[in-house]
Parts: C-alpha cells; sequence; structure tokens
C-alpha cells in the first residue's frame, strides 16, 4: 500500500513540474470584468486540448499546459466575440490579457462545444469524451471522473452532495425511480454530454414560484451515430469456482428516435453481480414525487413482510440473479408522452452467519448463534404513465405502478442458550400506487396545482418455528404453550398468519398567487385518508394435527391474545400559507399549516377506541445565493409522526423465535421539531467543490419500545410505547473536492451525536451515541498513463448507555485503491483491493481483505468484440465481520461470502 501511494505521489509530482502556467485576466471592452468566460488550449500539434478553464469574478483565469509546446489560445464569452492567440510555451509564466467586443455573432459556439465543462444558468455540461481513456465501460465509469460528482457507497448517484432523482436519455425518463441501472448499463461509447440539471423542476409552470434547491437530475445526451439505430452490447461468460460452475448472460440494447425508445437489460448469472438488489425493488418508487412541499405530516405504512436479508456478493454465500427489464417512451404527437417500464427480478441467495451477542441486561445470557439462510424473492414490477401538455397553460399527468411479489425463506440457526431452531416465512404482497396532477396556469398572476395519490396494499406473511421443547421451557411456560407430555415429539411447532391490507389517499391543491417578479403566495389544502386492516393468529400445531392457542399470560389471559383483529382509521384535514420573497441575494419562504387529525381503532370488533384533535406547524426557509453556484440554506420544521395498525393492534406477534411483540391501542403520535442548515459551492475556476450539512431533531413523544427478557433467557416480549423523555439527535457532515487538472481529490467528514431513551425490563435507559467519520480519496485522470485511485475511511463510535458501566468504543480502518490502464489501444487492465479492520475496545473484532480484478482485450475502442478474464475475491476470504451496537445489545456478526470466482466473458457490441 505505501509504494503504491509513493508511486502516485511521483507520478504526481513529475506531471506537474513538466507544466508551465497561462494566466491573464478577462474583460469587455468597456473594462469590466467577465466572469465565467470560457478559456481553451489545444496543443497545435496533437490538436487536442491541452487545458480548460473559466475565469473567476474578477476576470482571471489560470492554465496549466505543457512546456516548450505551441498553444493555441481560445477565449469566448456568450454575446462577444471570441479571440484566439498562438503562445510558445517554456519554463516561465506567461501572462495574456484578454479585451473581449461585443458581438451578437454567435461564434463562440463552436469553442463552448469542445469545452470539458460548461455552465449555462442551472445545468452544468460535461463533454464525456473529455473525461475517458478507454478503459470506461459504462455511464457510471463516466461519472465518476467528474469534478463535483460522486457514486456514494449505495451506488446512488450524487452531485454537490445532493442525489440526482432521477436519469433520462436525450430527455426521456430511464428507468425512472432508481439511476443504478442507468449508471451500471448506460454504455460509455454513447455519451456525447452529461448535463447536471440543478434546481431541477419537471414542472415548468412552478420553476418560478418554489425553491427547487435540493432537486438535481442528469440528462444525457447521446452521439449522432447512436440514434435512429439499436446499440448497446451483449455479454456472455462461465467459469469456474470451488463448488459450482459459474454462468453469465447480459444483453443491454438501447434505441432512441425522436418519437420513441426502447431499452431492454437482462441479466442472469451465478457470480453475485445483482444490479438491483430486493430493497432497491421495493424502494422502487417509479419516480413519482410530489411538486409542493411536505405539509407536516408523516404517516408511515410499515412493511409487515417477512424478514428479507440483502444480499450480495460482501455478504452471501450464494446469489442467483435472473433480472428482466424494459423501458419504453412514445410520443404520438407534441402534446402526449406516454412512457413505462416492466421489469421481473429474481433473487436467490444463501447466507451464513456466527453472532455472538453481548446483551446490555446482567440477567440475560450472552448468546452464540450459527444460522444458514436460504431465500427466494420474485418480483414483478411495472409503470405506466402519461404526460398530456394542452399547450403551456395546461399539464395532465397520469403514473400507474404496481409490485407483486412471491418470496419465501428458511433459517436454521443453532443456538448455545436455546438449542436447534429452524424457522421458515413465505409471503405474497402486492402493491399498488395511482397518481394524478393537474397542473393550470389561468393567466401571469394565478396557477394551480392538483394532485392525489393513492396506494393499496396487500401483506400475507406466514411464519412456521420449530422449537426443541427441553431447551424452551421457561418460554414455553411463559407463552402457554401445550407441552403434550404424552407425546414422543421432541419439537414445538409454532405457526402465525397475518394479513394486513391498507387503503390510503392522499389529496391536496395548491394555488399560487403571483404577486410581483419578487413574491408570491401559496394557499394550500389537502387531505390524508387512510385504512388499515390487520387480522393475524399465533397458534400451535399439536402432534395430531390440530391447532391450539395459546393461553400465555401476557398482555393478558385472554385467547385474543394470540389473535388479532383491528381496523385503524386515520384522516388529516388540513389548510397552509406560504409567503415566498426574493429580497437581494435572499430568499425568505415563512409558512405555516393548521391540521384536523381523527383518528380511531377498533380492536376485536367492539373495542374502539378515538382521538381527534388539531395541531399548528410553523415553518420557515431562509435561502442565500451568494452566487450562481454557491449557497446557503437554512430550514426549520414542526411535523408530526403517526404510526401504523402494526403498532397498534394489541395481540401477540412472533417475529422471530426469540421476539414477540404487541401493540398498544393508546399510542400518541410524536412530534418533531427539524433544523437544517446546508452550505453548497461549486466553483469552475478553480474546480471546487464545498458542500456541508447541519441537522438538529427533537422528538417529543418519541415512540420506543419497552422490551422485557423472560428471566435467564434470551427470548423477549416487547410492546410499543411514548417516551416521557425528548429523544434528540444532532448530525454534521462536510465534503471538500477539488480537481488539478488530471487529479481528482476529496475529503469528507460526519459527525452524529443522539440521545434516546430505551425501557429495558420496564426501566427507562439513557443511550448516548457519539460517531464520527472521516474519508479521504485521490484519483487520476490521465488519457495514456495507468490511472490510480486511493481511498481511506476511519470512523469511530462511542456509545454510553447508562446501564453499562463502560462506554463501547469502535474504530473502523478502511483503505482502498483501484488501478485501471489502456495499454497498446486494446489492452484494458483494472484491479480493486479493500482492506476493512474492525476494532472494539481496543482489540481486533474482525479484519477483511478483498481483490478484483479484469483483463479486457479489443482490438481497439471501436472493435465489435471484446474478450474478460474477471476474478473477484481473488484473496479467497472466507467472512467478514460487523459489528453493530444497539440500546439492548452489543453484537458481532461475522458473515460468510462467495469465494474466489474466476470467468471468462466474451462482449458483442452492436
Amino acid at each position: 500500500m505505501k509504494k503504491l501511494l509513493l508511486l502516485t505521489v511521483f507520478m504526481v509530482s513529475l506531471f506537474t513540474n513538466a507544466q508551465v502556467k497561462l494566466t491573464g485576466v478577462v474583460k469587455d471592452s468597456v473594462g469590466e470584468p467577465l466572469e465565467m468566460a470560457n478559456v481553451l488550449a489545444i496543443n497545435k500539434v496533437t490538436n487536442k486540448i491541452a487545458s480548460y478553464g473559466f475565469t473567476d469574478t474578477k476576470g482571471f483565469y489560470k492554465l496549466n499546459v505543457d512546456k516548450n509546446a505551441t498553444i493555441l489560445l481560445k477565449i469566448s464569452y456568450v454575446g462577444m466575440k471570441s479571440s484566439d492567440f498562438t503562445i510558445e510555451t517554456k519554463s516561465a509564466e506567461i501572462v495574456t490579457n484578454v479585451m473581449l467586443a461585443f458581438d451578437n455573432a454567435l461564434d463562440g459556439i463552436n469553442i463552448v462545444s469542445k469545452m470539458p465543462v460548461t455552465v449555462k444558468g442551472d445545468t452544468i455540461v460535461y463533454n464525456a469524451d473529455s473525461f475517458q481513456n478507454g478503459s470506461e465501460r459504462k455511464l457510471e465509469d463516466v461519472l465518476k471522473k467528474l469534478p463535483g460528482v460522486e457514486i456514494n457507497d449505495n451506488g446512488e448517484i450524487e452531485v454537490e452532495g445532493k442525489t440526482v432523482e432521477k436519469v433520462m436519455i436525450d430527455g426521456k425518463d430511464f428507468f425512472d425511480g432508481d439511476t443504478k441501472l442507468a449508471a451500471k448499463n448506460i454504455p460509455s461509447n454513447a455519451l456525447d454530454k452529461i448535463e447536471v440539471l440543478r434546481n431541477y423542476a419537471d414542472v415548468s409552470q412552478l420553476s418560478g414560484v418554489q425553491n427547487n434547491e435540493d432537486r438535481v437530475a442528469i440528462n444525457i445526451k447521446l452521439k449522432e451515430g447512436k440514434k435512429n439505430f439499436w446499440f448497446g452490447d451483449i455479454t456472455a461468460g462461465a467459469g469456474n469456482a470451488p463448488d459450482e460452475t459459474l454462468y453469465l448472460l447480459q444483453p443491454k440494447l438501447f434505441y432512441y428516435s425522436p418519437k420513441y425508445t426502447i431499452n431492454v437489460i437482462g441479466d442472469v448469472n451465478n457470480m453475485g453481480e445483482v444490479v438491483l438488489d430486493r430493497g432497491d425493488i421495493r424502494s422502487f418508487s417509479g419516480g413519482f414525487r410530489s411538486q409542493s412541499p411536505s405539509n407536516g405530516t408523516n404517516l408511515s405504512l410499515a412493511s409487515a413482510g417477512i424478514g428479507f436479508l440483502t444480499a450480495n456478493a460482501r455478504n452471501a454465500n450464494r446469489i442467483e440473479t435472473k433480472l428482466t427489464a424494459m423501458n419504453f417512451s412514445y410520443s404520438p404527437n407534441a402534446k402526449l408522452d406516454l412512457s413505462g417500464f416492466l421489469i421481473f427480478s429474481s433473487n436467490s441467495n444463501g447466507q451464513q452467519n456466527n453472532v455472538a451477542t453481548d446483551y446490555i441486561d446482567p440477567l440475560t445470557p450472552d448468546e452464540n448463534t450459527e444460522s444458514t439462510t436460504d431465500q427466494t424473492s420474485n418480483t414483478g414490477l411495472f409503470k405506466f404513465s402519461a404526460d398530456y401538455k394542452q399547450n403551456a397553460r395546461k399539464q395532465f399527468n397520469y403514473d400507474l405502478i404496481g409490485r407483486f411479489t412471491n418470496e419465501y425463506r428458511t433459517d436454521d440457526v443453532a443456538s448455545d442458550v436455546l438449542s436447534n431452531i429452524t424457522e421458515k416465512e413465505n409471503a405474497t404482497p402486492y402493491t399498488i400506487n395511482q397518481n394524478f396532477s393537474y397542473f393550470y396556469t389561468a393567466n401571469e398572476k394565478n396557477i394551480f396545482a392538483l394532485e392525489a395519490k393513492h396506494l393499496l396494499q396487500d401483506e400475507d406473511p406466514f411464519y412456521v418455528a420449530s422449537l426443541e421443547k427441553d431447551s424452551y421451557v421457561d418460554e414455553a411456560e411463559t407463552l402457554g404453550l401445550d407441552k403434550e407430555p404424552s407425546s414422543s415429539n421432541l419439537l414445538y411447532t409454532l405457526e402465525q398468519d397475518r394479513r394486513v391490507k391498507s387503503n390510503q389517499l392522499d389529496v391536496k391543491l395548491d394555488y399560487y398567487n403571483i404577486l410581483n417578479d419578487k413574491s408570491n403566495l401559496n394557499f394550500v389544502v389537502g387531505t390524508i385518508q387512510s385504512k388499515q386492516n390487520f387480522d393475524s393468529k399465533f397458534f400451535q400445531i399439536l402432534d395430531d394435527g390440530s391447532e391450539s392457542i395459546p393461553t400465555g399470560t401476557i398482555p393478558e389471559e385472554d385467547a385474543r391474545a394470540f389473535t388479532n383483529d383491528t381496523e385503524y382509521g386515520f384522516s388529516d384535514l388540513y389548510a397552509g400559507l406560504r409567503y415566498r420573497l426574493k429580497a437581494g441575494i435572499f430568499t425568505f419562504t415563512p409558512g405555516f399549516t393548521l391540521h384536523a387529525y381523527d383518528v380511531k381503532n377498533t380492536q376485536y370488533e367492539t373495542e374502539i377506541f378515538k382521538d381527534q384533535f388539531q395541531k399548528f406547524f410553523p415553518e420557515l426557509s431562509i435561502i442565500a445565493q451568494f452566487k450562481q453556484s454557491e449557497s446557503l440554506q437554512f430550514s426549520y420544521k414542526q411535523e408530526v409522526n403517526f404510526t401504523d395498525v402494526n403498532k397498534l393492534a394489541r395481540g401477540i406477534v412472533a417475529n422471530s423465535y426469540n421476539s414477540f411483540y404487541y401493540g398498544n391501542h393508546e399510542l400518541d403520535n410524536a412530534h418533531l421539531h427539524n433544523v437544517n442548515l446546508n452550505y453548497s459551492s461549486f466553483n469552475l475556476f478553480n474546480y471546487t467543490n464545498v458542500f456541508a450539512r447541519l441537522n438538529y431533531k427533537k422528538t417529543i413523544d418519541q415512540i420506543n419500545s419497552n422490551i422485557i427478557f423472560e428471566p435467564g433467557s434470551v427470548v423477549s416480549t416487547s410492546t410499543s410505547l411514548n417516551s416521557p423523555f425528548d429523544n434528540e439527535s444532532f448530525t454534521g457532515s462536510a465534503r471538500v473536492g477539488k480537481t488539478f487538472n488530471k487529479i481528482k481529490t476529496s475529503l469528507g467528514a460526519n459527525l452524529g451525536y443522539s440521545k434516546t431513551y430505551q425501557s429495558l425490563n420496564n426501566a427507562f435507559n439513557t443511550n448516548k451515541l457519539f460517531s464520527q467519520g472521516y474519508n479521504a480519496s485521490v484519483s487520476t485522470n490521465f488519457n495514456k498513463a495507468p490511472n490510480v485511485s486511493l481511498g481511506y475511511k476511519l470512523s469511530f463510535s462511542d456509545q454510553d448507555n447508562s446501564a453499562r458501566e463502560a462506554v463501547v468504543k469502535g474504530i473502523t480502518n478502511a483503505p482502498s485503491i483501484s488501478f485501471d490502464a489502456y495499454v497498446w489501444n486494446s489492452l484494458t487492465i483494472r484491479s480493486d483491493f479493500s482492506y476493512n479492520e474492525v476494532k472494539q475496545d481496543g482489540v481486533v473484532a474482525n479484519s477483511f481483505k478483498s481483490l478484483d480484478a479484469s483483463f479486457s482485450y479489443r482490438k481497439g475502442k471501436d472493435a465489435k468484440w471484446e474478450y474478460e478474464l474477471v476474478g473477484s475475491n481473488l484473496l479467497a476470504s472466507g467472512s467478514r465481520a460487523s459489528v453493530n451496537t444497539t440500546n439492548i445489545a452489543f453484537t458481532i456478526n461475522e458473515t460468510f461470502i462467495l469465494p474466489r470466482f474466476v470467468s471468462l466473458r466474451v462482449k458483442y457490441q452492436l
């Protein structure tokens, strides 16, 4: 690692010492400095871009170019006549001041089109070829090299610290609702321009009356040769592994024309390459986002589905993936756009975990478990959208999104406390969303926006657990299980059937009254209507196959304690007002909403609990726009969090063999105070981007759990209650990125402090958690020389729980290095190495090394055929560990991973 670091420093130093500075000031004909003028240096011998940049607020520019070269310096500014200079560089700095004359002829367009980066208002345009050296294959490979753009640990695209919400190709949505599919599948050789759309507004009528500073989208401009033709690639591969034969087939085909588009992505492999995991599929929103701010009510419908584990190459020992995805758009005329997608995903995987659990409660024995898991999730996802723009004043949008799933899971657990346990779960849930919106501009002063969302959800998880009677003695007594003394059966068989149906409607009408070019009013009225039904039955299967309802004493001596028949109704009627005012560099948006709530839950058809109350929520947003690409945002908001029926149903529900839950029908909503401060800056003059965030949250009546452990056992029952103490959290994060010609650097940090309360065995404990994280990276982007990317992450966590005598301290070190080179105009070499070390209280809990590499050969960049040798987990690491600290326990989880894989792949490019 040290040798590679020294080599990188040497290469950077050598590259820097071989260059000379070009500086100067650009002014207009009356002597005023020109900010953001384009400055382009072209090597006249190679006819390639030697350097580029922009002027700052004082019109100053600075470029680094090769010594002893003939440079054509081109300077342009929109609306002015460009200037060209031929310069012979030696070893001394060269100063060239320029004065541009006004000219309506747009002769600067050709110059701008060659610039690697240009800015047009809120849009940053990257010339894709300027950031490619031949080793790139997909969009994400190019995005990683762009100034101000990052791919985070979740595979999402971030710009200036903000998550990109959608990717479009030539203005058409690409699998709207998820950016991973775009980043990992769009071929890099099809890219012409990458447009980053800041302050993005997909409804143009509302762009002037709303604050969209947190919204970012990306639009891809295709090369001319990729339009009206099919393009893409098909990859097939095979390989060998210790216990199985490897296979892979990945067709990725694209067709774009002005009238319609078709994208087809397929993936069948058992090599651990997962494009969309189960979590991605379940969170796939289809891209629908409300066009007006949240109005203070948070009603989340919790998933009652099975505890499916997300699998990837670093936490599973078997992964089989099948994915078929098609995205389309069709524009029969200039007013109507039809689009949608169909996705089928099948993920089957196996996991093996060894977990050591140290419970905070001194009376609860520590537990060591060894578990194996086999799980399969089959999901179908579809979306259909229709956008009709009758004219510049009227727009209709409609979306229909559905998800249907069939999933099942089996766990075999060996516990040193409860012996052997087998758990089985299966579910066939579905969700259907409909979204309708209508935007109407009555005149230049009045705009109306009507939005309606409807959700229909049905979940039916079924759970079975088999437990050894000899190790489940006191627990069986508490649950009231039938011990069947005459039985020779050594196992308890417990089953649970649940059904949760949800029906929710959210409608709101916004009216914008534009007072003048500096201010506007926003009146909003709306409602949220929700109805849920929760039915469940927890029972024991006896030797004769009959069902027996337990007769335990929790939460009451009643057979109904192990069944649920609950109906939950929720109603929110609200109205609000916001005033938006621009004053100099500031934009002020104070406002408030008034809410009338009506909640009702009925238990067992006879026990009815009602509550009606009103709330007033103030809010304030202040934006200071120092420059076009530099801003400071402050926001304060009050909100309420409502629970759903899962936490209200009073009967026992089994979460797992050692965790049982019963709801609390008297739960109140939690009240939140939320304060945010965000700073963002992107300076194209020196290619520095800075962003920082601070957040403070105070939660009153936080819904917490009261966990009660069976004496001397790891089995617990829990319920929910409103905390009598206020929970608080403070988080902060910052990142500074700077590009030095061909060197991209980044430095980041995050801090977090939280103070929460947990009821354990009917006694509240105070839990304070302080976390710190630091990260740094350096990467090169040379056109011919090999490129190296170095990264280092360091994190600290200190947990102070009042039930423990000592503070639990954790440290994680994670250096990484990646290498890629494109040599002989045919061979691409890539490697990625990472190391992760976890320490707990000064003792190394686990260390993990990973090395992946690939060698790709194609006869020139435009060759149709490519051959690739791919190796993953080349160090044959068998497992990795993670440390988790919660309010009830400290755990070390050792996870076994995929073995060493080596495969040969053949790719054909259309």
